[in-house]
């Protein structure tokens, strides 16, 4: 039985009256229990769970530091492709969006990865939109083997395929993959993503354990925050990652709690996610999820990242770039723009334009991030907060 079969019969509309209506003495019980159920993770996003938030932050403080020690895993993304077959109303890289792109050679990624190493990383995700032309199983698996030279922790997140093309990928040196379902409502799904590949919802929410199948040993999921109804969407993504907790139990899972951000396309989000339910909503899953990593991107503001740090987060992105290029400039001589999936002569468009800190691209990134600090302020800001930054958790010698 996958998940699909599993969420097909989730009580969601039970959850969600127990998310909206628990009372505080629900939320009191819930934070003092020693294991807890999906309907206790839904209590405690009950409003009444709002006035418990102080509490409940310490209790996800000191369950984090015992699981997983004062530490916090840096990693980057590398932007391979901006190119995609799919229309998706909210992402920069929709089909249908008049936009610079560009695919980067294994030689401009070596480029884009070396500049990531100088900084100290040793964790890149390797991020491309969905194209057959471009962006095939060969070219990843090729873009990994060569990536899996400089760093030691290799993750992707792309198109979902099948296990038998995942395989090549994982024997390329890849550990890691991550795929958000963007949002579990079926209705909301199908309005949102009309053509391409990722309208199939069953196909996308099975992606995990066709990819545990091939080996990966992380897998990483999520909701993207600004779609459905919040509470809805945390519910959902709580019940997923405890079915891949027990049936994809070889693996280590992460959960990315990312909100919408502003993007080619201009897409207003439909929902909204305020801060402080944001991290009532990081406690939650802590509490629910103990042994699962939390993942915050910088897709939040400095200030509110800060803040954050010490109450469940595990891995943080640091000193980000959403476009192909975006380290180094790599690829700049072969930007060209789409309109609804076809080239298009860019004109002056395509001109390199300057950037402050000397590097130079224009290709259009997937969304406008909000906490530009370079990584190794991120990093002495995470030493103040008395943690441990960690560039390095991986060696390919630990699994020989």
């Amino acid at each position: 039985m996958s998940f699909v079969a599993e969420f097909n019969r989730l009580p969601l509309s039970d959850l969600l009256h127990r998310a909206r209506t628990a009372p505080v003495t629900e939320v009191r019980r819930v934070a003092q229990a020693g294991e807890r159920s999906l309907a206790d993770f839904a209590t405690l996003l009950s409003p009444a769970g709002a006035t418990e938030l102080e509490s409940l932050c310490g209790r996800a403080q000191t369950l984090t530091r015992q699981r997983f020690g004062k530490v916090i895993r840096l990693f980057a993304p590398l932007y391979l492709s901006n190119e995609c077959i799919n229309n998706c109303a909210y992402c920069g890289f929709s089909r249908d969006n008049p936009i610079l792109r560009v695919t980067l050679g294994t030689d401009e990624m070596v480029r884009e990865a070396t500049a990531l190493t100088d900084q100290g990383f040793r964790n890149i995700l390797l991020v491309a939109g969905e194209h057959p032309k471009f962006v095939s199983n060969g070219y990843l698996a090729e873009c990994t083997r060569v990536l899996h030279g400089l760093v030691p922790s290799v993750s992707l997140e792309v198109g979902p395929m099948e296990t038998a093309d995942y395989e090549p990928i994982v024997q390329a040196g890849a550990d890691g993959l991550v795929v958000y379902q963007e949002t579990y409502d079926r209705d909301l799904y199908a309005r949102l993503h009309t053509a391409g590949p990722k309208r199939d919802f069953d196909w996308r929410m099975e992606c995990p354990e066709r990819a545990y199948a091939a080996g990966f040993r992380r897998l990483g999921l999520g909701a993207l925050y600004g779609l459905g109804d919040w509470r809805a969407e945390a519910i959902c993504v709580a019940a997923h990652a405890a079915y891949l907790l027990r049936h994809c139990w070889k693996a280590m899972l992460t959960v990315s709690l990312p909100r919408i951000r502003p993007c080619a396309g201009e897409f207003q989000p439909l929902s909204h996610l305020d801060d402080r339910d944001l991290v009532r909503l990081i406690a939650a899953f802590r509490l629910f999820l103990p042994d699962v990593g939390l993942v915050l991107s910088t897709r939040e503001p400095a200030w509110l990242r800060d803040g954050l740090f010490p109450l469940g987060i595990t891995h943080a992105s640091a000193g980000s770039h959403t476009e192909p290029g975006g380290y180094t400039g790599a690829g700049h001589a072969k930007i060209h723009q789409t309109v609804r999936g076809r080239i298009v002569d860019a004109g002056a468009g395509a001109s390199i334009v300057p950037t402050d800190s000397g590097r130079s691209t224009n290709a259009t990134g997937q969304f406008v991030i909000a906490d530009d600090r370079p990584p190794a302020e991120v990093a002495a800001l995470i030493r103040r907060l008395g943690y441990e930054p960690v560039w390095k958790d991986w060696d390919a010698a630990l699994s020989a």
